[in-house]
């Protein structure tokens, strides 16, 4: 029997122990190991790492290990809303904003993980997986791997490969999957969901069945993720410059490690978690209305973009930007003198003086404001 989905499925629980033997050696497993249990010593860390038998174990003993000390030291509150309306029996599709490669995920899954429902297979872009141990790291967190840069029959072939998969979990592995409503991280606070993203899930629709009917096979529910603080704001002016002058971002070879780094280390504040519910209702009058694939499309993007602003918890940072970025005082009521103080100082500290480089630093807070007034009208 070939293995179908080999090219872009995460590890089988019989690959783990040959998998781990090829990561336990390295440097950065090696430093991920010794920040999540400082307690023991090396041999024993190892030993703890070797003692994994499946992906669950891995998910479970180490890495969720790691992100819960990662949000012991760098986040003062992680609150969640939505899960207890889920459930246990079903997967779910999870369409969310996206503002940390490594965090965004793994916060869903600790979330997932305290009401005992099944942690997600997320899909992870190839750009961030070059070096082996990396891919190894993916594959054993249950991601499902996307590749980019593709010749357009391929990159075709290859979406509906990822749709066919992302079937298999939600009706045969009862596997919660979590897919960004957009390629790439959004850098300048504001989330739209991509119409591209929604059409590779239609691509593996059978022929007896429309597109948003099967649609509602999936589960799809909208998540919206907030952070107080983003640690990683200061690493995504440069590329909001860039576009902002009309020139062409080039990262640099460390680019996606650092903010993997940074997103893991920096202080974020508090973060809030919401999951909405599946859109069924919304799928059956969109149809409904609309005879147009593309048009169908485009109506689910805005839906789930006005479900993902409603739910985004707003901080008091987001509303001082907006007031700075506006020059006005209208949510003064939402933020002391204090929390206003600290966060000038923070956009002074993150952003160089020039009135862009500020104005990027304060839309990058600002603009979930902006959304969730208009999404509320």
């Amino acid at each position: 029997m070939t293995d179908y989905f080999k090219s872009i499925r995460p590890f089988y629980d019989n690959e783990v122990p040959e998998a781990l033997s090829q990561i336990k050696d390295h440097h950065l497993i090696k430093a991920m190991l010794a920040y999540a249990f400082p307690e023991l010593s090396p041999d024993e860390r190892t030993a703890k790492l070797l003692a994994c038998q499946t992906v669950a174990d891995f998910q479970v003993h180490i890495m969720l290990r790691v992100v819960v000390k990662a949000m012991e030291k760098t986040i003062s509150e992680f609150t969640y809303d939505g899960f207890d309306q889920l459930n246990p029996e079903q997967a779910y599709v999870f369409i969310s904003n996206h503002r940390d490669i490594i965090l965004d995920t793994s916060l869903l899954n600790v979330a997932l993980d305290r009401h005992h429902l099944p942690m997600t297979a997320s899909a992870m872009g190839d750009n961030l997986i070059k070096k082996k141990h990396l891919k190894i790291l993916a594959m054993l967190n249950r991601n499902i791997i996307i590749y980019r840069s593709l010749p357009p029959r391929e990159a075709l072939e290859h979406s509906r490969l990822v749709s066919e998969y992302i079937h298999h979990c939600i009706s045969d592995e009862k596997r919660n999957v979590w897919l960004a409503q957009r390629e790439g991280r959004t850098k300048n606070g504001d989330d739209r969901t991509q119409q591209g993203v929604l059409k590779m899930l239609t691509l593996s629709a059978p022929d007896h069945i429309s597109p948003l009917q099967y649609l509602k096979t999936l589960n799809v529910v909208p998540m919206s993720i907030s952070y107080e603080f983003d640690p990683t704001d200061a690493l995504k002016i440069p590329a909001l410059m860039a576009q902002h002058y009309g020139q062409e971002y080039v990262k640099s070879p460390q680019e996606d490690f650092e903010n993997i780094l940074q997103g893991l280390i920096g202080q974020k504040g508090r973060v809030h978690i919401s999951v909405g519910k599946p859109l069924s209702a919304e799928l059956d009058a969109i149809e409904a209305e609309h005879q147009h694939i593309n048009k169908q499309l485009q109506a689910l993007a805005e839906c789930l973009d006005t479900a993902i602003h409603k739910q985004y918890k707003l901080f008091p940072a987001n509303y001082i930007a907006y007031d700075l970025l506006h020059h006005t005082q209208q949510y003064k009521e939402q933020y002391n003198e204090k929390e206003y103080r600290q966060f000038e100082r923070r956009m002074n500290n993150r952003s160089k003086s020039d009135d862009i480089s500020q104005e990027k630093f304060l839309e990058m807070y600002a603009n979930p404001v902006k959304n969730k007034i208009n999404g509320n009208q």
